[in-house]
């Protein structure tokens, strides 16, 4: 039996998903349902309070596979074989109740950059490289390229990244606010593990409304977010985890959020 394209560890209330297709990790039409199917495991799955998403082999993701795109020239394939699902599967974990790192090294490629920017953080090695080369094959970032980077670093940045396709490093991508942390070679793995466990101390429905509504930011009313607001509001003030964030306050304890 082949081995799977994206596989997941779990340990200490994080999980751990792997791109598995080295050395370049591009993305197959295969991965997605493998991705999908591990995302929803995990979504259901209460012991997890926090993913990280990596890749093998010498970078974390290079893009789609090109030798797949024969099968695309024909008017509604590309949509119908792999873009459908593909955005689906993205939007997915771009919407994930639970906080996702994405521990980039080598490079972020194409699709390989669209999925990094699903993820609620992104923590890079020193030495990482970031495109979006599409317009050089005549296509262009198909799976949400064009605006999550708008949302990430403004409509300027990404016409360069997208219309040039030129490759920038990482001090330039954490300038212009693509990345959020740069650590040395050979550390991201354990810097982005460091990260979700701090978040997996969070009160988690209170994360998780906090990041539905982020995410709802920039799409609804100052009014429609502000009731949703008062509604999430309600909901965690009512919850153990408020109980239990009190008791620790006045016992100078750490709280132990999401065990009641």
């Amino acid at each position: 039996m082949a081995e799977p394209y994206v596989t997941m560890s779990l340990n200490d209330r994080i999980a751990t998903i792997k791109l598995n297709n080295p050395p370049l990790n591009v993305f197959k039409i295969e991965m997605t349902g493998q991705l999908d199917r591990i995302l929803e495991g995990l979504r259901r799955n209460d012991e997890v309070r926090a993913v990280v998403l990596r890749g093998a082999g010498r970078a974390f993701c290079a893009g789609s596979d090109i030798s797949e795109f024969d099968d695309f020239h024909e008017p509604g394939k590309v949509v119908e074989l792999k873009l459908l699902r593909q955005n689906a599967v993205f939007e997915k974990l771009a919407n994930f109740p639970k906080p996702v790192v994405a521990a980039i090294h080598g490079l972020a490629f194409g699709g390989g950059l669209e999925i990094a920017m699903c993820c609620d953080l992104i923590v890079v090695e020193e030495d990482c490289r970031f495109a979006m080369p599409e317009m050089r094959l005549g296509v262009f970032p198909s799976s949400g390229g064009p605006y999550r980077t708008v949302r990430r670093i403004g409509p300027a940045k990404t016409k360069q990244l997208i219309f040039l396709t030129e490759p920038v490093d990482a001090p330039t991508a954490l300038a212009w606010g693509l990345i959020d942390r740069v650590v040395p070679k050979g550390d991201v793995a354990s810097a982005a593990k460091a990260l979700a466990t701090e978040m997996s101390k969070r009160p988690p429905k209170a994360l998780r409304l906090c990041k539905a509504l982020i995410g709802e930011a920039s799409r609804l009313s100052t009014a429609e977010l502000i009731s949703r607001s008062l509604d999430a509001s309600d909901q965690v003030f009512a919850s153990a985890d408020c109980e239990e964030g009190v008791r620790a306050f006045f016992a100078k304890e750490e709280p132990n959020f999401g065990m009641n």
